[in-house]
């Protein structure tokens, strides 16, 4: 077995590890969420701290850990009878990303099934997890599907199973862990809030900080037994530490007066519920037996606040997560005292005194709302020199686009797959490896051959030929290139701030529909890969915040440079449908014969059946109509603006599907 990492050799990363304390303090916290670059020793701090985790008390042969103090009464390999047991030392299961969906809960144990005619479970990775830590690495890159049955259990602490005749409930509480690179996407907002604490990580800039971390790793990786025995002192006095704090823990004390300041937080900062004012409270309470304290202060309050908050209070995804730590202070001070009787200040925190917050160039009358005006205050012409960036309008919900046809690519939220996860349409023989048995087909295949098998007991004599793989249909996650034309024609403020706004609005969709996104601007005289196809949806709302606008309109360099983009990429992720979602206003200058370029380029994505929509950014009482030209050439479909919103337009998808058919 291999030594891990010891957890108090682990230089810095200060908040990271005691947030992983508390909830060893006080599972009830729950769970972690570590967030941060690559390289910052998240999953060698989550690794390290089973090791400081108590020993359990587990009955023995017992597959779901019960305490023998108190055994579960409904535990499937109940009853058992309280006392005795033995000690084992406390789990760390990891849930790899592409985990199924049996493998989490469980399943019916199909073999006994057939065999011998009974249902047996098969436990999962959360009953292996039973008062242990459950760590899932990469978690924003777990399939929804599994994320919700995960966060449902840690938030019961039981796992239930109903499925092919099987109904199971048992224990599951664990110190839920996940680490995530914000880079590679983000967990949806209503996922971010089931974790009880998150902690943000980034590699230190202190050299003298670098050098030790260098240090110790090469040490640790020379003679890892060793350099454990070095730290083992350290380490017995934090695994003593947690199992006093757990003993001082129900003594710990929550006074009004924490309780009035930490409810006076969460409604200063917004956060949605009251998930947030019970988490602080339990993590004020673990931070005071920690220090040794049966009274929670109000520094109790604040740590808690740093570490239950940041995720709580992002308003949309494109967010970034963080706390005020002056306005944090100013409620604190405001609601320290314990009187109850305390009014709050109408011109502090939350007050109407606050002034409004700075609402941009794009309100009426702001620089948004304008067009740049050129000489004589006449707006400037189209193809003019680069222009600073403008901010995007508010963003909007906007209609469903998606890939025609039946997809085989990864989970998420868009078109029509056929996945392993989602409501079952059918049966066909396996090909290859057996994953999800179809198990009425299955029956019925081999139910007509019993007599002939001589089966002369309860059992079913089932060959391989009898299996059935199940057909699930579900929705898969694409690839959407956005190609956005950055020239001098678009670049009036107003309009681009709509482009802008549109953009935004449809990488929002696309955040909450699981997709990689890409963004290729054309202007001047050539095009750039503005973002390479990603999954991280924050990063590219990032790089069109700051896109500068201005000079002539090179369409067909744009369109051959996102056909270059969806080469490369169909090589990486084969299985991924592209969707390009090209915004212009169709017109195209600069070189020769512009135009019949960008027609040639345009008909590259229709003959290979690329789905495609062109958002028609042209305004002005006279419309030239080329959007739709250019729609035409891609063999896609045009939309408006306007009929871009969800509330605007019925049928733009079967407008795609019908000229796909076409």
């Amino acid at each position: 077995m291999t030594t891990p990492f010891p957890f108090t050799a682990v230089v810095g990363q200060d908040d990271l590890r005691l947030a992983l304390l508390l909830n060893a303090v006080s599972p009830a916290v729950g769970g972690v969420l570590v967030r941060g670059e690559k390289g910052t020793a998240k999953s060698t701090a989550v690794r390290a701290l089973s090791a400081l985790l108590p020993a359990v008390a587990v009955v023995p042969g017992c597959r779901f850990s019960c305490d023998p103090a108190s055994p579960d009464p409904q535990c499937p390999d109940g009853p058992h009878e309280a006392g005795g047991g033995t000690e084992r030392a406390a789990r760390m299961v990891e849930l790899p990303v592409g985990a199924s969906e049996d493998r989490l809960v469980g399943a019916l144990d199909i073999e006994r099934a057939l065999a011998e005619g009974v249902k047996a479970f098969e436990p999962g990775l959360l009953a292996d997890a039973h008062r242990g830590i459950l760590y899932v690495d990469e978690v924003n890159l777990l399939h929804d599907h599994l994320v919700d049955l995960l966060l449902d259990a840690a938030a019961m602490g039981a796992s239930y199973v109903e499925r092919e005749g099987v109904s199971v409930r048992h224990a599951a509480k664990f110190l839920l862990v996940g680490t995530m690179n914000p880079e590679e996407g983000e967990l949806r907002p209503q996922l971010l809030d089931r974790f009880g604490l998150t902690v943000e990580v980034a590699a230190s800039r202190e050299p003298d900080q670098r050098v030790e971390v260098v240090r110790r790793r090469l040490a640790y990786d020379d003679d890892p037994a060793a350099f454990a025995a070095k730290w083992a002192r350290e380490e017995a006095a934090v695994r003593q530490r947690i199992v006093a704090a757990r003993e001082l823990l129900p003594q710990v004390r929550l006074g009004d007066a924490a309780l009035r300041q930490i409810a006076a937080t969460c409604a200063a900062f917004e956060v949605d519920g009251m998930r947030a004012d019970i988490v602080m409270a339990r993590t004020a309470t673990a931070l005071a037996a920690w220090a040794g304290r049966t009274d929670v202060l109000a520094e109790d309050v604040r740590q808690a606040a740093l570490l239950a908050l940041p995720h709580r209070r992002r308003r949309n995804p494109f967010d970034a997560p963080g706390l005020d730590e002056d306005k944090l202070d100013e409620t604190l001070e405001q609601y320290s005292g314990d009187d109850g009787d305390d009014e709050p200040d109408p011109d502090g925190p939350g007050g109407g005194g606050q002034p409004a917050p700075d609402s941009g160039p794009q309100g009426d009358g702001g620089e948004a709302a304008r067009p740049e005006a050129g000489e004589g205050g006449q707006p400037q012409a189209s193809g003019a020199g680069e222009q600073s960036a403008v901010r995007a309008t508010e963003p909007f919900r906007t209609k469903v686009l998606s890939v025609p046809g039946i997809g085989e690519g990864a989970a998420g939220r868009r078109s029509r797959a056929r996945t392993e996860h989602g409501r079952t349409t059918g049966a066909r023989r396996p090909q290859g490896t057996l994953t999800k048995l179809h198990l009425a087909a299955t029956v019925q295949a081999a139910a007509p051959h019993q007599r002939a098998r001589g089966r002369s007991g309860p059992g079913l004599v089932v060959r391989r030929d009898d299996l059935r793989q199940a057909t699930r249909e579900g929705r898969e996650g694409n690839l959407v290139l956005f190609v956005v034309d950055a020239s001098g024609s678009m670049a009036a403020r107003q309009r681009m701030s709509a482009v802008k706004g549109a953009v935004l609005s449809l990488l929002l969709d696309a955040y909450q529909r699981r997709d990689k996104v890409g963004l290729v601007t054309f202007r001047g005289t050539s095009a750039e890969v503005a973002l390479p196809p990603t999954s991280s949806v924050d990063a590219a709302a990032a790089r069109l915040e700051t896109l500068p606008t201005g000079g002539r309109t090179p369409l067909a360099a744009g369109l051959l440079k996102a056909h270059e983009v969806l080469r490369v990429e169909r090589l990486r992720d084969p299985a991924r449908r592209p969707l390009v979602v090209v915004v212009t206003d169709g017109r195209a200058t600069g070189g020769p014969e512009p135009v019949a370029l960008a027609g040639r380029a345009a008909r590259l994505f229709a003959a290979e059946q690329v789905a495609s929509v062109v958002v028609d950014c042209e305004s002005g009482p006279v419309r030239l109509g080329l959007a739709g030209q250019l729609a035409g050439e891609l063999g896609g479909t045009a939309v408006t603006l306007d009929e871009l919103r969800a509330d605007s337009i019925a049928g733009l998808v079967k407008g795609i599907q019908g000229r796909r058919a076409a």
